[in-house]
């Protein structure tokens, strides 16, 4: 690893409300880690995913994979992470970055950027992503130094990062998600989640998925699974919090939840403590967010989903020819992955092999990946 980004100094007020956090932070943290869903990815012989693995994941709704990214891709990984920081725009809107170039995401219109005010909630309580983002979080108060707005999340990110793709064909990964979503798996989409020291915004407690809560044949995994990828790992201050189990309930009414803990900090959940190179699969289903990032370290997350062929298939404009169109990026990033790790196994996707698919990672596809995540298949 090199270094970090930088970041000015912010100075956060000190009140009870940051006393209480640091207490909720360091008992959330002993929970997490007295869970039994935590250890490096395993197989059966036959190349199924371990019994007690997919148990512990089904029960818990997410599993900590550790030591998943080694030390050399980590290196890829961030020296792409900070190329991205210096080539944002300066501003929202700016068509520049802060050395005056022509900003990141110019062919995107900038719509694959989210901003937000430091250490703010952009989410909650608005009608945003079908009004799943039920209750507002504590918005701490920044420095006085802090900029107006911070981004949160680069949507998108395989287009600007190439070792994000090469990581999004990781052979272990993509097994676990056949093993867990069948051999057909499709993609949801991806994202970087930047979480910077004394700036980063919170997402407010929400479950994922809006499609199908209805249906008579919901149940644990019908929404998927994200994968998270830890570029410097997380702890209980700046990570991902989760309520174990929350994935089997149905929709849930997270406004009686806060209203029965009588604050934000809900007693039922879980921190996600990682350690750098750590991947979390988590259910989409499960009752999730994050706190504003008032530590001093950085988080930033690589974000990769994954759906059943059968909860996409037939939703909206999500036909056959739409799906294999989004599923290209499984194909590039196989083969990104296998043109920097040569000696590794490559993951064969079903899908692709059964229609004679064969995708090469190459100038002509740079083109074509641009504005992929247009074709996104959310639920």
């Amino acid at each position: 690893m090199t270094m970090k980004p930088p970041v000015r100094a912010v100075a956060v007020e000190s009140n009870s409300e940051e006393a209480a956090m640091r207490a909720y932070c360091a008992e959330g943290g002993a929970r997490a880690l007295a869970l039994d869903n935590r250890g490096p990815i395993r197989f059966t012989d036959n190349g199924d995913l371990a019994p007690e693995i997919r148990e512990a994941y089904s029960r818990h709704g997410f599993y900590v994979f550790t030591s998943v990214v080694g030390t050399e891709e980590l290196a890829d990984l961030e020296a792409d992470f900070l190329d991205i920081q210096s080539r944002l725009p300066v501003r929202r809107g700016a068509e520049v970055d802060a050395k005056g170039r022509p900003a990141l995401g110019l062919e995107q219109g900038g719509r694959d950027f989210h901003w937000a005010k430091p250490l703010s909630d952009p989410f909650g309580g608005t009608k945003r992503a079908h009004g799943r983002y039920q209750v507002k979080m504590y918005e701490p108060k920044p420095g006085t130094d802090a900029p107006e707005e911070t981004i949160l999340m680069v949507q998108g990110s395989l287009q600007y990062s190439d070792a994000c793709l090469r990581l999004y064909g990781h052979p272990q990964l993509l097994a676990v998600a056949a093993a867990i979503n069948g051999p057909d798996f499709v993609p949801f989409n991806e994202a970087l989640f930047i979480k910077a020291p004394g700036l980063g915004a919170s997402v407010a407690w929400h479950q994922d998925g809006w499609t199908h809560w209805g249906s008579p044949d919901l149940d644990e995994d019908t929404h998927g699974f994200n994968f998270m990828a830890q570029l410097y790992g997380c702890t209980p201050a700046n990570g991902l919090w989760v309520v174990p189990g929350s994935h089997r309930l149905g929709k849930v009414d997270i406004v009686a939840m806060r209203d029965a803990a009588g604050t934000d900090r809900l007693p039922q959940a879980v921190p996600l403590v990682c350690a750098a190179g750590d991947v979390v699969i988590n259910n989409r289903q499960l009752v999730h967010g994050s706190f504003a990032n008032t530590s001093p370290d950085w988080r930033v997350t690589m974000n990769a989903g994954f759906h059943r062929r059968s909860s996409v298939l037939g939703v909206g404009n999500y036909d056959t020819n739409w799906i294999s169109k989004r599923s290209q990026v499984i194909g590039w990033g196989i083969d990104a992955r296998r043109q920097r790790f040569p000696d590794e196994t490559s993951f064969l996707y079903a899908a692709h092999a059964e229609a004679g698919q064969v995708f090469r990672w190459d100038d002509a596809a740079r083109i074509a990946i641009r504005g992929y995540n247009q074709f996104d298949l959310s639920i």
